[in-house]
């Protein structure tokens, strides 16, 4: 008899191409293993009125699966890395980092018509407090519009001319095979991607030996230092909220090279720097990062934003 392991998901057509992934690619490695798809949905996927950060930020899309996962009715859950709070459950750590897809942001506009083209007061769709600020910061005549929802309902109200275009995450479009709906990639210099943006999260139960053996073969060594990278700066932070910061690593194989920002809500104070050193060192430089944005004022932008939206989950003297 097979042994069986369960996968638990968010029921989005994304999250279950997520999952279907990691399942083919476990059963292909290892025959004697079976994996089943067990469909959990969250806090995140239930409230789509209201915006993230008024609600609890990103842990909203996690907290359930990894409840089931304590509680042994799931033995994987797999996650949108950017989806993941700084902090892991105890009893909870991540198994495997996959090679991460494209990191970046993409444009989708009505028309084909490029960021730097589209017209004073256009209507651009977004559900980031991130990307808004980013977007404001280098276009303030735009107009934001709070936009939730799966990718797909995202594009049927774009496709509905509610919207002259909408941000979204380039690996979800590519997964879904829907980059001919492109209109443009965005740079790291115009939209720094959210930590952890384009990779996935595989979490596990830390005493579970079979599924840390069976999960193994699924991660990126350069992926997950990088990640780790990221996640050091955000937890150094905040640790949880959806707040307006982002975060991207590269590696050569030999050195990490880390960029971090903080913004203020309305895009007008952007708070930047970088720092580069050994990929062996990877967790300790995205915390130096946080730390040289600290110096600068970061957490002064951080507490104002979380002032507004009434949600006390900053502190700056968290640990990495």
């Amino acid at each position: 008899m097979k042994t069986i392991l369960r996968i638990g998901s968010r029921g989005s057509m994304l999250a279950l191409w997520q999952a279907n992934w990691v399942k083919q690619t476990i059963e292909a490695k290892l025959s004697h293993l079976s994996v089943e798809i067990r469909i959990i949905k969250t806090k995140g996927d239930k409230i789509l009125d209201v915006p993230l950060a008024k609600i609890g930020g990103k842990g909203l899309f996690v907290k359930e699966i990894e409840e089931a996962l304590l509680e042994n009715a799931v033995d994987i859950a797999v996650h949108s890395m950017k989806d993941m709070p700084g902090d892991i459950p105890a009893g909870l750590c991540i198994g495997a980092i996959p090679e991460r897809e494209n990191p970046f942001d993409v444009l989708i506009s009505a028309r084909n018509i490029c960021l730097k083209d589209l017209k004073s007061g256009a209507r651009i769709g977004t559900s980031s407090l991130r990307r808004s600020a980013q977007l404001l910061h280098m276009r303030p005549d735009l107009n934001i519009v709070p936009l939730r929802g799966n990718l797909d309902t995202r594009l049927k109200k774009l496709d509905a001319r509610e919207l002259d275009a909408i941000i979204l995450a380039a690996a979800g479009v590519r997964r879904l095979g829907l980059e001919g709906r492109i209109t443009e990639y965005l740079s790291e210099d115009v939209l720094l991607p959210a930590v952890g943006q384009g990779a996935l999260c595989i979490e596990i139960r830390c005493n579970d030996a079979l599924t840390a053996t069976a999960v193994a073969g699924l991660d990126h060594v350069p992926t997950r230092r990088v990640v780790l990278g990221e996640r050091a700066f955000l937890r150094r932070l905040q640790g949880g909220c959806q707040v307006p910061i982002a975060a991207h690593g590269k590696t050569d194989g030999t050195s990490i090279f880390l960029r971090g920002l903080v913004a203020s809500l309305d895009g007008k104070n952007i708070i930047r720097d970088s720092v580069s050193g050994p990929e062996s060192q990877a967790e300790s430089l995205g915390v130096q990062l946080a730390e040289r944005l600290l110096s600068k004022g970061a957490d002064r932008l951080l507490n104002e934003f979380l002032s507004a939206m009434e949600t006390p989950c900053f502190s700056g003297t968290d640990k990495a």
